[in-house]
């Protein structure tokens, strides 16, 4: 949904000259809100499971202004009988920033993102900053973005060190169809609390989706290098999987 500001102007020109304001295009708005809901087989972060490998409710709502700034909420609904022990049943993040894309086709995106565990354990701290920036390309269907997310140690949530996130995406919408193909890789360099098994590992993934007006309907296979010794990897869902989710935007 969105809203704008008419103009006392805008009313009297409407008045005086009505065929010419019906031909005429109405200004884009300052500011729009969006938002959307998500249903997903399994919700991965960074190739990680946050489910326990089950089924996640997410939802979001974005605040954008036409300079380009913006705010915004992700939420998400979490299993933390295995995989996350003591984070509780939700993660909600709150995050603001700035993006700017350039007639030449690239863009850039930067801002500040906070992870928020509402049910997190008595006495465990969960909670941490992460900047983030990324530089992108569109060329045609093609997309490409590269970008970082850096979170500073000493957070009540992070472990005693660094933590810096690599990623790389690339869609590429195949012409006179609804059917994007997706391609997704990231490293991980340094433990992120518990959130993360090791300092260093990659994760991919590999999917495609189908857009239609407000609904978005995709299957994307995940995975990591992180190994299955002693049963760790089982433990955790760091192992493959091929998830299934369904988009509902407004």
């Amino acid at each position: 949904m969105q809203f704008s500001k008419i103009t006392l102007a805008g009313l009297m020109l409407a008045a005086a000259t009505p065929a010419l304001a019906q031909d005429e295009a109405e200004p884009a708005p300052a500011i729009t809100v969006t938002g959307a809901v998500t249903g997903t087989t399994d919700y991965r972060f960074r190739g990680l499971t946050q489910t326990d490998k089950k089924v996640a409710l997410q939802g979001t709502v974005n605040i954008n202004h036409e300079s380009g700034f913006y705010v915004g909420t992700w939420a998400s609904t979490l299993d933390d009988t295995v995989s996350l022990p003591g984070y509780g049943d939700a993660e909600i993040d709150l995050y603001a920033g700035y993006t700017k894309t350039l007639d030449s086709g690239i863009g850039f995106d930067g801002g500040m993102l906070y992870y928020y565990y509402p049910g997190g354990a008595k006495g465990l701290a969960t909670d941490f900053f992460e900047p983030y920036a990324s530089v992108m390309y569109t060329m045609g269907p093609v997309t490409a973005k590269v970008g970082a997310n850096y979170a500073w140690s000493g957070q009540s949530g992070l472990a005693d060190q660094d933590s810096l996130y690599l990623r790389g995406d690339l869609t590429v919408g195949i012409p006179n169809t609804p059917v994007s193909v997706l391609g997704h890789i990231g490293h991980t360099d340094g433990q992120l609390g518990i959130l993360a098994p090791d300092a260093k590992y990659t994760d991919w993934s590999l999917g495609a989706e189908i857009a239609q007006q407000f609904v978005k309907l995709g299957v994307q296979y995940v995975d990591t290098d992180i190994t299955n010794d002693a049963g760790y990897a089982d433990a955790i869902g760091a192992d493959p999987k091929v998830l299934f989710y369904l988009t509902l935007s407004f």
